[in-house]
């Protein structure tokens, strides 16, 4: 598969981010009882699928939501597609795998895991490229496992997707509604979302969304 020129770019970005963000996200989950609570979610509904489940955390970063829900008691771990990430990610959490790869093309196997998180992991992919992400995320997982996927929500329907300044990248939000469908097609059946506010401390005064989905025992090809 020939890479897109947006994920080189990502990648650039957040390999000369990486030290920062470590820096800047290590303790997020402290003061964010909402995401907290979706993970928990997450984690209890995939633990459903027998002692064994699998998961893999897809754009982990430096490694700290990997090792939350290692904690959730998941066997777990996580991809990044930059080296830097996953360098750091290593040496802070030795004991978890954590590999370099890409969402676009996962060194997966069809059907082996029970969950998929994908936290605001998606936001970098231009809106062409992501039925592709959305195939590999359908792909790797089992039928009847669990998608659960982070964003920033677009003003409205009448613009499902909307780009804004990241400080690493080029990124996009998706208007939840649009998201959700381009999912069912891509055979992800919604089964939740969370929704929560901007809170006036946010730089960003954007709603953020959690959708939780599962794979059709059919799905999509």
């Amino acid at each position: 598969m020939v890479e897109h020129s947006a994920l080189s770019v990502t990648r650039q970005g957040y390999d000369a981010a990486a030290p920062a963000y470590a820096q800047l996200f290590r303790d997020s989950l402290r003061d964010s009882p909402l995401d907290r609570a979706i993970l928990g979610v997450f984690a209890e509904v995939v633990s459903a699928s027998g002692d064994d489940a699998q998961v893999a955390d897809l754009g982990c970063g430096p490694g700290h939501i990997t090792a939350h829900l290692d904690e959730l008691g998941l066997s777990v771990f996580g991809v990044d597609t930059s080296p830097a990430m996953i360098e750091l990610a290593r040496q802070a959490y030795p004991r978890l795998r954590f590999d370099v790869g890409s969402m676009a093309a996962l060194d997966i196997a069809d059907g082996v895991l029970d969950g998929v998180l994908s936290r605001w992991s998606i936001i970098h992919t231009p809106p062409q490229e992501l039925p592709v992400i959305l195939a590999e995320f359908h792909r790797v997982l089992a039928p009847g496992g669990h998608l659960l996927v982070g964003f920033s929500a677009a003003d409205g329907p009448s613009h499902p997707t909307q780009v804004f300044d990241h400080t690493v990248a080029p990124a996009y939000r998706w208007w939840p509604d649009h998201l959700a469908a381009l999912l069912r097609e891509s055979g992800l059946a919604e089964v939740a979302r969370m929704v929560r506010e901007p809170r006036p401390t946010d730089r960003r005064q954007f709603q953020e969304v959690h959708l939780l989905t599962r794979k059709t025992q059919a799905g999509a090809a």
